[in-house]
């Protein structure tokens, strides 16, 4: 298959800086996505109080970014592969600046939550950028770089957490968010100034009809996995969206097989390089979030609870910084194991640290060092795997369908940080015991957890093991698909030979 040609960089001035600057614009684009879903999170205990909404209405700030971003990540995914992906990134960048700006004008907990979910566009910027990189960098820089833009997930929940607990606790919570709408306007402009168009694109017809039916789909799973503990897992509301998920899911698998131009082409996703990556990705995404999610609850329990540390937000934002300190640093040490041994035995080893991290949880989760050995160690996993996973699908799909390959790894991952909250949240209600009168968890419950994230880590390492061995992303397509990439990718160099 043809593959589009590297812009080489050029030897000096504003062009030859602009180059330079590319991966680093693009790595500073995926940590403020992160910093931007994390933000909320020390506000969410007095949102009640600022707003005079219910606690049930204040937990919509996190819910909609979720379900929004997972319905939109495929979507801006398949766009960018369409349309152009730098394009599509400024678009969805823009959409997370404005809900900030939004976000910062207003205290009405529906206007609040209408903007969130407007950030949830943000979501896409890591596979659209991922994409960029595959196009635009030589082989030998690709890789390091594809690790970092993985890895900025983690960095930025890490430093966002702890920066955004210090400015709710010292100033007025508005200013949060005009923080974040001015660093999202800086990325606008820093995307557009350093970050090229790909000229790589996948021509053909927008399916529409794929994009609302996996939207219907997603949201109906989404709520149902996020809402269920609330709710209640036998309700007839929870049980009615897990049942609207089936069918709609359903319905749109009917039609993605059947419609030419589809939004994921589930060929792809039928084989086993493709497909098992994704199953590695919901899995890992369901171990690396039960991790800050436990910790931060663990070390701000009461110290009446006989393990709790009783720490502040803050305090507990420094625990988890570490972990992402230490997921900067070792972004280049991955994608040399990438290059020497494979994508998938990266994936394996940093599943198989993710176990071993909260198997030294389970040791010891009283003393606050070797909890924040353990978390550590599971930010370690978490680097090795989430920069292995991009770089299997890289290798596995035509160059015109990167990104939108990429979005559907994006959305899996989303899934499993879903359902591990909802399955911390259920394990933890279950085993709780009264401390001043108000309930708390148990160690018990929290080392149950830490088991249960550690059990289905192994199980990614194991569905790694069985991904087949890297070759090129024609090696297991069948002769059609072959020949539809090629017909594919000579329209798009033809059309480009036109142009000039």
């Amino acid at each position: 298959m043809a593959s589009p040609a590297p812009i080489p960089a050029p030897a000096g001035g504003a062009a030859g800086l602009r180059s330079r600057l590319t991966i680093p614009v693009l790595a500073y684009c995926g940590i403020l996505m992160a910093v931007m879903q994390t933000v909320v999170v020390p506000l969410l205990p007095d949102l009640p109080r600022l707003t005079g909404a219910s606690a049930g209405a204040v937990s919509w700030m996190v819910t909609a970014s979720l379900l929004s971003g997972a319905v939109l990540t495929p979507v801006l995914g398949r766009a960018g592969d369409m349309y152009g992906k730098r394009r599509v990134l400024l678009v969805s960048f823009g959409l997370m600046a404005a809900g900030s700006v939004i976000c910062a004008l207003t205290s009405d907990i529906g206007v609040l939550i209408a903007a969130r979910a407007l950030q949830g566009a943000a979501y896409s910027v890591v596979p659209l950028s991922i994409s960029i990189l595959r196009d635009e960098l030589p082989p030998e820089r690709r890789g390091s770089a594809v690790a970092l833009m993985s890895s900025t997930v983690g960095i930025g929940a890490a430093l966002g957490l702890p920066a955004a607990a210090v400015v709710v606790q010292y100033a007025n919570w508005h200013v949060m968010f005009w923080v974040t709408a001015a660093l999202g306007a800086t990325g606008v402009a820093l995307v557009r100034w350093a970050v090229p168009e790909s000229p790589v694109r996948e021509p053909g017809r927008f399916d529409v009809t794929g994009a609302l039916g996996l939207a219907a789909g997603l949201v109906s799973l989404l709520l149902a996995v996020s809402q269920g503990g609330q709710w209640g897992w036998g309700s007839a509301r929870v049980v009615g969206l897990f049942l609207a998920a089936v069918i709609a899911l359903g319905l749109w698998w009917w039609h993605q097989l059947r419609t030419e131009q589809p939004l994921v082409d589930l060929r792809l996703v039928s084989r086993p390089r493709v497909g098992l990556s994704h199953v590695a990705a919901l899995l890992t995404g369901f171990a690396f979030y039960a991790n800050s999610l436990v910790t931060a609850q663990l070390v701000q329990a009461p110290e009446a609870s006989g393990y709790g540390l009783g720490l502040s937000i803050v305090q507990t934002g420094l625990c988890l910084l570490p972990g992402g300190i230490t997921m900067l640093l070792l972004s280049p040490l991955s994608a040399r194991i990438s290059e020497r041994r494979g994508p998938r035995i990266t994936l394996a080893l940093g599943a198989a640290v993710i176990a071993s991290g909260y198997a030294v949880r389970v040791v010891d989760s009283r003393d606050l060092w070797m909890i924040m050995v353990g978390a550590t160690v599971v930010a370690t996993g978490t680097t090795l795997a989430y920069s292995a996973l991009p770089s299997l699908i890289l290798r596995a799909v035509p160059p015109g369908q990167t990104a939108s390959a990429n979005g559907f790894n994006v959305l899996m991952r989303t899934i499993g940080q879903a359902a591990s909250s909802a399955a911390v949240a259920a394990v933890l209600v279950h085993h709780t015991g009264l401390v001043g009168g108000a309930p708390v968890p148990t160690l018990h419950g929290y080392l149950l957890a830490f088991g249960v994230a550690g059990a289905v880590a192994l199980a990614a390492c194991a569905v790694a093991l069985t991904i087949p061995g890297d070759a090129g992303p024609d090696a297991d397509a069948g002769p059609d698909d072959t020949r539809r990439a090629r017909g594919r990718t000579r329209s798009v160099n033809d059309g480009a030979l036109e142009g000039t």
